[in-house]
Formats: C-alpha cells, structure tokens, sequence
C-alpha cells in the first residue's frame, strides 16, 4: 500500500509522528510531500501533489494536515477523483470510509491531539467501504 502525505507548518510534528507509524507497519510505502518545517507556507503546494497521486494511482490513499482542516481538504477536494474528509473523531473517519469511500483524510492539527490523528489514520486504513446505496450517491459527486 502507498500512502501519499501532506502538510503545511502547522502539521510539521504531526506528519513526522504519522508517517513513523505507517513506516513501521508492514508493507505500507510513503511518499512525503509535506514541509519539514515550521516556517510558514502555502497548504496548497503541499496538498496538489497528495491528491494527485491518489487521483492518477500512484498512491492508494491520502493523508493531508493543515491547522484547521479545511484549507487542505478544499483544495485536495478540487480533484475530480477525489474525496477529501475533514475528521476530528474517529466515529467522522469510520463514517467517511464506510459511507462515502473517502480516499483522503484531512486532520485539523489544531483540534485534534497527536494521539487522536495517529487513531484517526489506523481506522481510516482498516475501514472498508460499504459500497451498495452508497455508491449510487458517491457516483452523483463528479461533475460532468
């Protein structure tokens, strides 16, 4: 499995702490596109190539952080393939994988602890999603 992750400044320690954990997992390859530092930068450079990658293959999934949340998921969710979920509870990340087949998941870092982000990443990868009824209403996102 290959795991794209982003952030801007305010997601420095989190990315490092997140992507430590997927490191140490078996069989899960990361390719980071985040800042390493915690002078100040735009998301968005940072986010594009997260959501492309998951938009063209090269990554099975997304991990995006910014202070709020936001900033990153509305630009990762300018992607026609993608669907970038705002999360700041698990119960929010188990929802947005069973239900809405999320292939991103943006973390608030200023709203969440690191623990919580690191609990928010093992369930978005260990949920499936439920297909049926909900991917009838995921197929009507795209616009054409």
């Amino acid at each position: 499995m290959k795991i794209s992750i982003g952030n801007d400044h305010a997601g420095t320690q989190y990315k490092n702490i997140i992507k430590l954990y997927l490191e140490e997992q078996a069989g899960i390859e990361v390719i980071n596109y985040g800042t390493n530092t915690d002078d100040s930068v735009d998301y968005a450079d940072f986010v594009h190539p997260v959501a492309e990658d998951v938009e063209n293959g090269t990554s099975d999934y997304g991990i995006i952080i910014c202070g709020s949340g936001n900033g990153a998921n509305m630009t990762a969710n300018k992607h026609q393939a993608i669907r970038s979920a705002l999360c700041w509870s698990g119960e929010i990340v188990k929802l947005a994988r069973e239900h809405n087949n999320a292939n991103v998941l943006s973390i608030p870092a200023r709203f969440v602890s690191v623990q919580q982000a690191v609990d928010m990443v093992k369930i978005f990868l260990n949920t499936d999603f439920e297909g049926g009824r909900h991917q009838t209403r995921i197929n009507k996102i795209p616009l054409k």
